[in-house]
């Protein structure tokens, strides 16, 4: 195999998050006597951070101060609640455990709080992944390449033989940015043809067509 560690994005790539999201998200705008927002468009805010969520789902114009009480108030929230809607998605336990068996590494890098992060893989990847890191203060998050590169760093993997699997503009612009290939998914938070638009080569459809990518 030409590869020696997948590293994949969390929502949208291996777990479909966002009912969970966008009720901690409606829920802390309630809070505040915000307007609550669509599924829809809760689906394009995601991506960039928790923190970024937040800034596009208040209302224009929100103080800073506010938009930090919204974010400490859907922590709190999304903390208890970041599972209850939550699956992977079909199949994706089966990609993973086909890319250990060849005696691949398997990593998770997510723009996503490291606590959601640890919670969720340790709920729905038991034992499968490597290594699994989300948003830390210090880091920059993707499109920066910092965490990719850490990964890289700690299997002392050469970009060439590494993969990052992900279904959004971010993850098409991370990849770039480290220098190394990219899978794209189409049954996450991104269309095929906006992935395209923003520069994916190709989109695959199903984990199958995944590990064909994987597996060449």
């Amino acid at each position: 195999m030409k590869y020696k560690i997948v590293i994949f994005d969390l929502d949208g790539t291996i777990l479909n998050t966002l009912e969970d999201l966008a009720d901690s998200t409606n829920y802390a705008l309630s809070v505040f006597d915000m307007p609550e927002r669509t599924i829809e468009e809760i689906r394009h805010f995601v991506g960039n951070g928790i923190r970024k969520l937040m800034e596009r789902a208040v209302p224009q114009g929100t103080p800073e101060s506010m938009i930090v009480k919204v974010h400490e108030t859907f922590t709190e929230h999304y903390k208890k609640h970041c599972a209850d809607k939550t699956r992977p998605y079909d199949g994706i336990k089966e990609l993973i455990e086909n890319i250990r068996n060849a005696g691949v590494y398997t990593a998770v890098v997510s723009n996503k709080a490291d606590y959601g992060v640890q919670t969720l893989c340790k709920d729905y990847f038991p034992g499968l992944f490597d290594y699994a890191v989300g948003e830390r203060e210090g880091i920059r998050r993707k499109p920066y390449p910092d965490s990719v590169n850490e990964v890289l760093r700690q299997f002392d993997v050469d970009r060439t033989q590494a993969v990052y699997v992900g279904d959004s503009e971010v993850d098409v612009q991370t990849a770039a940015n480290a220098g190394m290939d990219v899978c794209m998914v189409g049954w996450g938070f991104r269309n095929e043809e906006f992935l395209k638009e923003s520069g994916a080569e190709f989109v695959v459809h199903s984990p199958e067509e995944a590990w064909e990518f994987i597996n060449k």
